[in-house]
C-alpha cells in the first residue's frame, strides 16, 4: 500500500510532531507533507495548496489527513478535501497518533485512519498522585 499522509496544523506544530517522530522511529514509511496555518494565512490559498498536496500524495491507495483541532481552520480546510474518496481525516493529533500511523504505514487507509484513532486515544492518559 501506498498511502500519503497530509499535516494540516496551526502553525508548527505538525512540522515538529514531523519531525519528532521521524527522529524517533528513524526514517519516512509514508510519503507525507506539512502545512501551516497562521493567522496571517489565507484559507483560499492554504485550501488550493492542501488540494495539490493530496494530489500529488495520492499514488493511488488515498490520502490520510490529520489536524490539530476540529471545527478549526486547518481542520476546516481538511474537511473541505474530503470531496474525494481516498481521502480520510483524523482531527486532534498528537505524537502518539503520528507514531502509530507511520509504525502502520502498511495498512489501507481505512485501518489507518482507525489506528491514527485509537493511537491519539491511547496515548491520553490521567494520572494523579492520590
Amino acid at each position: 500500500m501506498s498511502i500519503g499522509l497530509l499535516i494540516i496544523t496551526h502553525n508548527q506544530i505538525g512540522e515538529a510532531l514531523l519531525d519528532t517522530a521521524i527522529t524517533m522511529i528513524g526514517g519516512y514509511p509514508l510519503q507525507t507533507r506539512t502545512v501551516a496555518v497562521t493567522l496571517n494565512s489565507n484559507p483560499e490559498q492554504i485550501t488550493e495548496h492542501a488540494r495539490e498536496l493530496t494530489r500529488e500524495l495520492d499514488q493511488g491507495d488515498g490520502v490520510l489527513i490529520l489536524t490539530d483541532m476540529f471545527g478549526s481552520t486547518p481542520s476546516n480546510i481538511a474537511t473541505s478535501l474530503l470531496d474525494h474518496p481516498h481521502i480520510m481525516l483524523v482531527t486532534g493529533i498528537n505524537l502518539p497518533m503520528l507514531i502509530r500511523v507511520l509504525n502502520y504505514s502498511h495498512l489501507g487507509l481505512a485501518e489507518l485512519a482507525q489506528k491514527a484513532t485509537s493511537g491519539g486515544h491511547d496515548g491520553i492518559i490521567w494520572s494523579s498522585s492520590r
